[in-house]
């Protein structure tokens, strides 16, 4: 959990494209930085791997400058296209097998209490739907039922898009896909409303057309996961690719949906609220 980490071999530095060197000179470790100062540090490297107009990439850049304490902040993902940008960000990052995010970010959280007892080290969960909701739902829901002091941030594409199109557990129902010809045949999972009845202190619903509401639910759910108990963001990235609207879309598909099934929704415990009173 060292800044020194993300700096090259000396040797090596020079074969480094400028885009990396910039993610470790200017890089959001610095300062009180957030979404509204986008654009005057670097948080990702424009050639990274999504689609032109990809929602998760978006949702990653968004949460990436969100962070509360970036330097001191562990990201846990697994297989999906939140991986591919993750990848290319300046944090601490893990990947693991598909669906276990949540198991390992557990034992990562208890052994960081262990090694730093004074002081917040941030494990933040951040995967698809396919990983939170699906594959990995069990386990997603056993660490807030254990209470585990981790924040679990979805981006909700509402599909399997790196593997062409299948349809999720959080595709809408009747959602043809090039994987589900007939529809999506169920409704979505309500995550959001398991996460409230399975312990989690504080939840929020939000979509990328809303980037102060992404940097303001963020640093709530981070910090009440410090001390007070497990947190949830559900946040929509719709996909152009396998959703078929125009890449250039993809803030307006996410608007309209804000106006009906996707509206802003947060819920606190009494103990997150007073803690968030008395250190915010």
């Amino acid at each position: 959990m060292s800044l020194k980490i993300l700096k090259p071999t000396a040797e090596f530095a020079h074969l480094l494209p400028q885009e990396y060197k910039d993610l470790v000179e200017n890089g959001p470790f610095s300062g009180n930085k957030g979404v509204s100062d986008l654009g005057t540090f670097k948080e990702i490297i424009e050639e990274h791997p999504h689609c032109a107009g990809c929602g998760v990439a978006l949702g990653v850049r968004l949460v990436g400058a969100s962070l509360p304490a970036p330097a001191d902040t562990l990201i846990i993902g697994t297989p999906g296209c939140s991986f591919f940008g993750l990848a290319q960000t300046a944090v601490n990052y893990s990947n693991t097998a598909f669906g276990n995010q949540n198991a390992v970010a557990s034992g990562l959280k208890r052994m960081l209490q262990i090694r730093y007892p004074d002081k917040h080290k941030d494990v933040v969960v951040l995967v698809g739907d396919g990983g939170i909701a699906d594959i990995g739902l069990d386990m997603t829901l056993h660490s807030w039922l254990r209470r585990e002091k981790i924040t679990t941030i979805m981006v909700d594409n509402e599909v399997y898009g790196n593997t062409g199109g299948q349809e999720s557990g959080m595709t809408k129902e009747g959602e043809v896909l090039n994987m589900a010809p007939d529809g999506k045949k169920f409704p979505k999972i309500p995550v959001f409303d398991l996460a409230r009845s399975s312990g989690c202190a504080y939840g929020a619903r939000v979509t990328v057309a809303s980037p102060k509401k992404i940097g303001q639910v963020v640093k709530k759910a981070i910090q009440v996961a410090r001390e007070v108990g497990p947190s949830y963001v559900q946040i929509y990235t719709p996909c152009p690719t396998n959703l078929k609207f125009s890449p250039d879309k993809t803030v307006q598909v996410a608007k309209e949906a804000e106006t009906d099934y996707y509206s802003f929704e947060e819920f606190i415990s009494t103990e997150a609220q007073e803690y968030l009173d008395k250190n915010l």
